[in-house]
């Protein structure tokens, strides 16, 4: 039953991330003309649809210039670039764009203040495309083994099962980073798994280490291949030290076994 605890995580993993991430800091953006929600997302590394809903967004189309958008978990402001052609004073070819189907995330973005200047042709609008998701491909390979040790308990996709694997050490042992990231999750939130750190090594694969005695990294800390992120421990249900170790491509665990070397 613990293991189904992370479906709840990876479903909900912006709330997740955003509350470790207050723990530290964060800012409040201000929209410029030319900006969208989408854009300043993946500049901040927030979530999209997390952003809108704490700053209460109900359509993403609708922001005004001026608008000050809460970033959880950013020590600084940062430039976001213009996705829209700055000139556009008419917001409305803008809205239509962002309700088709066929429009891109970027074409969502902050509608002017002032009114609309009289003109005899409707403005251009410039569209760019948002950037490209990336789409990783595991290969054998690609990631290493946070630790050297048994696998006590095998990836299990059957009810009950598990989700990762769990691999006995001697106390203390570090623990390694599978592969470089970023830290979007380290504390004791999520019961079952005592200290956890979850990475995020692009737009769908992340890495998950349960069971520790001390995590070594927090939250938002980029850190590489191989570099020490913990100390194994316990699991909170006691038993022999060891490391819970799972594997995600986006909400979907995969076998370790098949991408370790």
């Amino acid at each position: 039953m613990r293991r189904n605890l992370f479906i709840v995580l990876f479903l909900f993993l912006p709330f997740v991330t955003s509350c470790a991430g207050s723990r530290s800091s964060s800012v409040y953006h201000v929209v410029a003309k030319g900006q969208t929600l989408y854009t300043i997302s993946k500049v901040y590394g927030v979530d999209e649809q997390y952003l809108a809903r704490i700053n209460r967004i109900s359509d993403p189309t609708q922001l005004r210039v001026g608008e000050r958008i809460y970033i959880p978990g950013a020590s600084h402001t940062i430039a976001v670039p213009v996705t829209i052609h700055p000139d556009i004073v008419d917001p409305s070819p803008i809205k239509k764009r962002a309700i088709s189907k066929s429009a891109s995330p970027a074409t969502a973005t902050a509608k002017p203040t002032e009114k609309p200047a009289a003109t005899s042709r409707p403005p251009s609008v410039k569209s760019v495309a948002p950037e490209p998701r990336s789409a990783t491909t595991l290969a054998k390979g690609k990631l290493i083994w946070p630790v050297r040790g048994s696998v006590v308990k095998k990836f299990d996709t059957r009810t009950g099962g598990s989700k990762g694997l769990e691999i006995a050490v001697a106390a203390d042992t570090p623990v390694a980073s599978a592969a470089a990231g970023k830290v979007i999750y380290s504390g004791d939130g999520i019961t079952g798994y005592g200290n956890l750190i979850i990475i995020r090594h692009d737009d769908t694969l992340f890495t998950v280490y349960g069971y520790n005695r001390k995590n070594l990294v927090d939250v938002g800390a980029f850190v590489s291949k191989g570099e020490k992120i913990a100390l194994a421990g316990v699991p909170p249900a006691g038993g022999s030290v060891r490391l819970y170790f799972e594997i995600r491509q986006g909400k979907k665990p995969v076998d370790p076994i098949f991408y370790l070397p």
